[in-house]
């Protein structure tokens, strides 16, 4: 017993000198260079397609990152290209309107392949993607929760979709409620096939939970989790359909991007670079970061109007 008395005290001992660490610093860092941010996911919605272009800012900048002015910005397929016009009040947004081309002429044939070609000061950078197929929603559903973890009269909700046959599908959920995307790194719901990654033997099914379960993770003051859905409230449902490569650069932001924080970093996966398909094609300095995807939409809402 006394050897583990003394174990106990060491230990103490331990914890009681890092917890006295509190000293701030404020280390130097160089400032690198920037880099061509590249957001590039459009899809066969009927609606305006964007794609942004910034520049990076230093970590601890603290300042919104600088748009890209001036750039040309296109999108070719085997049947044309299309431009991406810069808005003129919005450094860096780049915009295609629907009213120019129909969406189905452009974006809806699914296995066709598109290459986004970007022009920054003389350099180049190309990036290609493919569509491929997604999936129908049969239903979304809310049902009462009755366990501990939410507040009474919280509802929760899932959608309901029958993946199809063949492997290798994989889909980004979006969810939106009441008309906002549910975009907290926590709230990134990605699918290989109807589960989570390829092994998994998910294909052909019902999309397995908690794929399926597409509930915010908010909470109040004091950390304590709110209700997801509450009567008067809305969610809209859509699953976009992105290639593998797309699939692998969501799985990294996720793992990224959703840290624990404090003590619990220590055992987390070290902080890196994420994956880009963004290419630089002729000389030049710029470094480029970012994704290209085209997918195809379905989506599905429903309104909570009375207890189910």
């Amino acid at each position: 017993m006394k050897f583990n008395t003394y174990k106990f005290f060491a230990f103490a001992a331990i914890v009681v000198t890092l917890s006295a660490c509190e000293d701030v610093i404020n280390p130097d860092l160089r400032d690198a260079k920037p880099v061509l941010v590249v957001d590039a996911w459009i899809n066969d919605k009927v609606e305006d397609q964007i794609i942004r272009l910034t520049l990076s800012e230093p970590y601890l900048s603290g300042k919104l990152p600088t748009g890209v002015s001036g750039a040309t910005v296109s999108v070719s397929y085997d049947g044309g290209s299309i431009d991406f016009t810069e808005d003129a009040g919005d450094p860096g947004v780049y915009r295609w309107t629907t009213d120019a081309i129909t969406t189905a002429d452009v974006f809806g044939e699914i296995g066709r392949a598109y290459t986004l070609t970007i022009n920054v000061d003389g350099q180049t950078f190309e990036a290609k993607s493919k569509i491929n197929r997604t999936v129908a929603i049969d239903s979304v559903t809310f049902e009462e929760d009755d366990s501990p973890f939410y507040p009474d009269n919280s509802y929760i909700a899932q959608f309901w979709a029958t993946e199809p046959e063949g492997t290798g599908d994989t889909y980004w959920i979006r969810s939106y409620k009441n008309g906002e995307l549910l975009s907290k790194p926590s709230e990134i719901n990605i699918a290989y096939d109807a589960g989570f990654s390829p092994g998994g033997s998910f294909d052909g099914i019902t999309f397995i939970p908690p794929i399926r379960q597409v509930n915010p993770n908010d909470v109040d003051e004091d950390d304590q989790p709110l209700s997801p859905y509450a009567i008067g409230d809305s969610l809209y449902v859509e699953i976009h359909s992105i290639t593998y490569e797309s699939f692998t650069f969501l799985n990294q932001v996720i793992v990224q991007t959703d840290r624990p924080g404090g003590f619990g970093e220590l055992f987390s996966t070290p902080l890196a670079n994420v994956s880009t398909n963004i290419k630089s094609t002729s000389p030049g300095s710029l470094k480029a970061v970012g994704f290209f995807n085209v997918s195809a939409v379905k989506g599905l809402g429903k309104k909570l109007e009375e207890k189910p």
